[in-house]
């Protein structure tokens, strides 16, 4: 029993050992570069292979840095292939539960490698180089690239270097790296291929990346990327390296491999791209797309299409539907059959609608403005992915896509009623066009309308805030139904719907303005109807505020003009006459209406008053030219005068000449009155006998009779005296001249008032 119990665990161990075994690729690294080349990589007759080397670690235990794989049933992409590793070959089959970073006494790096991908401190360089001699124009094989260093954050910020490099024997030039992201410049990385890292850095190229691995997966990778294809285009016949080599980079931790698909080293023909809709490449509906499968020399050619032979056998294939195509070319009378495969897809045209715009012709010259845009939505069937509208006169033109025919200035087209062409492309260039039918509009509109308005804005400027929306019912009278309007500054705004006017608009030209008011019917035009603005004020005469005096206690008639045609007082609302008796002091208001019913108001300012009195005259004389009256009266609202002609507001006057004056004060009560003197006397008398200045006396002394004058010599003794209505002194003392010199007078007025000074006596 116990035997046989041994002999059944045995299967059990070995079966179970098997099972875990086929989950992964299996490694031999004891392959030649020639093996490697020739038995794996490359099995085609189209290309001669020969120089065949690899190099990579000597790890002491016989194990290599590369080797052949398989994949059995783990289902690894590739069913067998060579890995380049940056560790021993075998550590990179599965699982993956363990983290590589194998090193090696004297592994190096590759300073081609460093060039090619403008890095530096490379080492554990993993190199298989050899040449080839193509008989077509293109070469290519499919990879994928795994490494430890797709885990977490390291790969934002680490990536071991690798490259596939290609030139023609013999040449200088710099060595041409395949491995790259499709269609860019950028070499394949970890830092450059990989999903969003969530709080560390963002996707980069993510369509090409792989999967991060679990414990249990083919590889001892923590991440890979998707199989990628490397490929050149070469000159047939002309002999190449190749040399693929992978290092780490900076450290020689956290190791990197790249698998290579056994037998997929193709020499075959290049039909150009995949034009896919997913890579925004596909071919226009409608359109033919030219595949060229040319090789140099006599060959034969077969073109499939989805696996079925088509039967053409030259060099090109139209297009003209969907499919995978290839062409197969036999070279010359080689067993070498040259083949290229490409997918076609085809994009719709973008779905657009034939419209009309109706435009009005103000001036009914038979042409007028379109803005051809106002209807972009509309053709483009309200698809916003597509590209702005363009439109053409000639239907060929933009069926072309002749761009240097089209209408240059499509929102503001001069145009007589016909039809015109708009094209529209997709996303992926594909055009499609429609038409757009201008046409005019003749209906019937009025002439011109008219908005008015007083200038109620409290500034009697001419300018005004009108509510446009007042005027639509004026615009609208007699039209149908359903019509709306808007309101522009310019014709050619109405025209184009341009700068369109707010509800609430201000004149800018000062009390009467031209604006347009443009009637729509849907997205018709219907009419335009000039529109005149007036902004009417009420600024009668003599309508400023008005101070009044009641005199005395007496009352006081307000009046206005009576050419108005309301009148409204503010103290009395039954008073509607141009005039208001009043006889308590206050504020009166009075608002009148003129014929345009705009308003305007005057102010009384009403104060009691009375008959002016003068209390007394103050009168600075003997001052030569700087004489001056100062009236002291009672009452307000006066005014002043010297002669009962000339008024001033001020009680005080300048510079009086000398003379006899009556003053007045008077104000809208009465007035007063009082006659004053301003004297003055001559400072010098020459008494000759001639008739004149013979005399001395005090100008209009005369009107002070009562008023005495004596004169004094320098001494001070007295020699003469005279009253107001003598004649005054003849300079002699008792009949006997006296000589030349200065002499003294006291003048005493009627007031008691004294008044001293000095003249000379010339002889």
């Amino acid at each position: 029993m116990t035997f046989f119990r041994n002999i059944i665990l045995l299967f059990l161990i070995i079966g179970t050992s098997s099972n875990s075994l086929a989950q992964y690729i299996t490694v031999d690294d004891t392959k030649t570069a020639q093996q490697l080349v020739e038995n794996v990589l490359i099995n085609s007759p189209c290309a001669g292979v020969s120089n065949f080397s690899v190099s990579g670690a000597n790890f002491g235990t016989g194990q290599n840095s590369y080797g052949y794989f398989t994949a059995g049933t783990s289902g690894f992409p590739f069913s067998d292939g060579i890995v380049l590793s940056t560790s021993k070959a075998i550590s990179t089959q599965g699982p993956n539960n363990s983290v590589l970073s194998d090193n090696a006494s004297g592994w190096n790096g590759d300073s081609d490698l460093e060039q090619a991908l403008s890095i530096s401190n490379t080492s554990n360089a993993t190199i298989l180089e050899f040449d080839f001699t193509p008989l077509t124009s293109k070469v290519s094989f499919d990879y994928l690239f795994a490494s430890e260093e797709y885990y977490g954050s390291s790969t934002c910020r680490y990536s071991d270097g690798f490259a596939f490099l290609l030139k023609i024997v013999g040449s200088t030039t710099p060595y041409q790296n395949l491995a790259l992201v499709p269609n860019t410049t950028i070499p394949v990385k970890v830092t450059t291929v990989h999903p969003d890292i969530p709080g560390v850095c963002g996707p980069e190229n993510p369509s090409y990346f792989g999967s991060f691995n679990n414990v249990n997966w083919p590889i001892n990778f923590n991440g890979q990327t998707i199989i990628m294809t490397a490929n050149a285009t070469v000159i047939p016949g002309t002999v190449y390296h190749i040399k693929l080599v992978i290092a780490d980079e900076t450290n020689p931790q956290y190791d990197s491999a790249i698998f290579l698909g056994g037998g997929s080293f193709n020499v075959g023909t290049d039909l150009g791209p995949d034009q896919l809709i997913a890579t925004n490449n596909p071919v226009c509906q409608g359109k033919t797309y030219t595949l060229d499968a040319t090789e140099a020399g006599l060959n034969s050619y077969k073109w499939f299409k989805n696996n079925i032979d088509t039967g053409i056998t030259s060099q090109t294939f139209t297009v003209s539907s969907a499919g995978i195509y290839r062409a197969e070319v036999t070279l010359g009378s080689t067993t070498c059959k040259a083949i290229g495969e490409v997918a076609i897809e085809y994009s719709p045209l973008p779905t657009l609608v034939a419209t009309t715009i109706v435009q009005c012709d103000e001036d009914h010259d038979g042409t007028t403005l379109f803005d051809l845009t106002k209807v972009d939505t509309i053709i483009k069937n309200n698809d916003a992915t597509l590209s702005a509208v363009t439109y053409y006169e000639n239907l060929i033109d933009a069926q072309n896509q002749n761009t240097t025919l089209a209408i240059l200035n499509p929102t503001m087209y001069q145009s007589i009623p016909k039809t015109i062409h708009a094209s529209v492309k997709n996303s992926f260039g594909c055009a499609n066009t429609t038409t757009l039918d201008l046409l005019i509009s003749n209906n019937t509109v009025a002439n011109f309308r008219d908005l008015e308005s007083c200038d109620l804005d409290g500034d009697l400027d001419g300018y005004y805030a009108f509510d446009l929306s007042v005027a639509d019912s004026k615009v609208l009278l007699g039209l149908p139904l359903g019509l709306v309007v808007q309101y522009y500054p310019t014709i050619n705004d109405a025209l184009l719907q341009t700068n369109l006017l707010p509800n609430i608009f201000t004149n800018t030209i000062r009390f009467q303005m031209i604006i347009y008011a443009k009637i729509i019917n849907g997205a018709d035009c219907y009419g335009i109807i000039p529109l005149h603005l007036y902004v009417n004020s009420n600024e009668p005469d003599n309508f400023e505020d008005e101070e009044v005096f009641l005199c005395d206690g007496k009352s006081k008639k307000l009046e206005v003009a009576t050419t108005f045609n309301t009148y409204s007082w503010s103290n009395d609302a039954t008073n509607t006459t141009f005039s208001e008796e009043v006889s308590t002091p206050g504020e009166y208001k009075v608002t009148i209406t003129d014929n345009n019913t705009c308003e305007a108001t005057k102010k009384f300012i009403v104060s009691t008053s009375f008959t002016p009195t003068i209390t007394s005259v103050e009168v600075k004389d003997f001052q030569e030219n700087s004489n001056s009256v100062l009236i002291n009266y009672t009452s307000n609202d006066n005014q002043f005068s010297l002669d009962g002609v000339h008024f001033q507001n001020s009680p005080n006057f300048e510079n009086v000449a000398t003379g006899e004056y009556t003053v007045w004060v008077k104000n809208s009560c009465g007035f007063d009155t009082k006659k004053i003197n301003v004297l003055n006397y001559p400072k010098y008398f020459t008494p000759n006998g001639d008739g004149f200045n013979d005399l001395w006396t005090v100008a209009n002394i005369n009107s002070l009779p009562y008023s005495k004058i004596s004169i004094f010599d320098r001494f001070g003794k007295f020699l003469f005296q005279f009253n107001g209505n003598q004649k005054g002194w003849d300079g002699k003392l008792n009949s006997k001249d006296l000589p030349s010199e200065d002499y003294w007078f006291e003048l005493l007025l009627d007031n008691n008032k004294v008044i001293k000074g000095h003249f000379t006596l010339k002889r």
